[in-house]
């Protein structure tokens, strides 16, 4: 499903992935940990084509396409979702009438037809209610107003409306409260299907708890620079990076 090899990315000439090689398969749930700093949320970023991010070197295959020549909005209509770390306010615009435009060109682009407005409320009652998100909130501006939680849970509802091949959820737990983090994780997990994949970006074990990995890689320095089973989560948060980056450090 996705393919990066020997990927390279730089910011205003600082470069910050240094020769990046991943692989996700369809029904797989990967995990990226690693330091501040790492390059784990410009990773998120180059894949989802945020311009602030030059790629200098190296290749990604999505879906069997070359990724890096699509243009931002193309990414997502194949499938590409981005979870934000911190989901930006988009006043003036309702969470009902942003979502009804993003599902029906996704569908437009897969050639098929809009969904009716009565498909739609339905579609959206359903979604809604996989991270227990309250209705009202999707009459009001897209996260104007929302709490952390309401804004994290409004990322994985809009997931669950797209359906996308591949979600890439940056940082999702961050500044959750147990409650919300347990809503969120299991949306998430509801969503994942054996045609679908999932990277999690995160420094905690407590989302691992949740939406547990397949693999689990370390990146450092902009490279990962080890890869393990689930169990190297939970030695991270015991040990912490220091066994591991000691022999990578410059």
């Amino acid at each position: 499903m996705l393919k990066v090899t020997n990927l390279h990315a730089s910011v205003d000439g600082k470069e910050i992935l240094r020769g990046i090689d991943l692989e996700v398969r369809p029904g797989e749930v990967h995990a990226i940990m690693g330091p501040n700093g790492s390059g784990k949320s410009t990773l998120a970023s180059v894949l989802a084509g945020n311009e602030k991010f030059t790629v200098t070197g190296g290749s990604v295959e999505f879906l069997g396409r070359d990724l890096l020549a699509m243009p931002i909005e193309d990414r997502a209509r194949l499938g590409l979702f981005l979870g934000f770390q911190y989901p930006v306010e988009i006043p003036g615009v309702t969470m009902a009438n942003f979502m009804k435009q993003a599902v029906n060109e996704q569908r437009r682009f897969r050639g098929e037809e809009p969904l009716t407005a009565a498909e739609f409320l339905r579609l959206m009652r359903e979604r809604s209610a996989v991270v227990e998100l309250d209705p009202r909130l999707t009459s009001r501006a897209v996260n104007e107003g929302f709490s952390g939680g309401e804004k994290k849970k409004n990322e994985i509802f809009q997931m669950a409306m797209l359906e996308p091949r591949l979600a890439v959820l940056d940082e999702t737990d961050s500044g959750l409260d147990i409650d919300a983090l347990r809503i969120v994780a299991t949306g998430v997990t509801k969503l994942h299907t054996a045609q679908n994949a999932t990277v999690v970006i995160t420094h905690y074990q407590r989302l691992l708890d949740y939406i547990v990995p397949d693999v689990v890689h370390v990146l450092y320095r902009g490279r990962i620079i080890h890869t393990g089973d689930k169990t190297l989560a939970l030695k991270l948060e015991k040990e912490g990076y220091d066994w591991l980056i000691n022999d990578h450090k410059e």
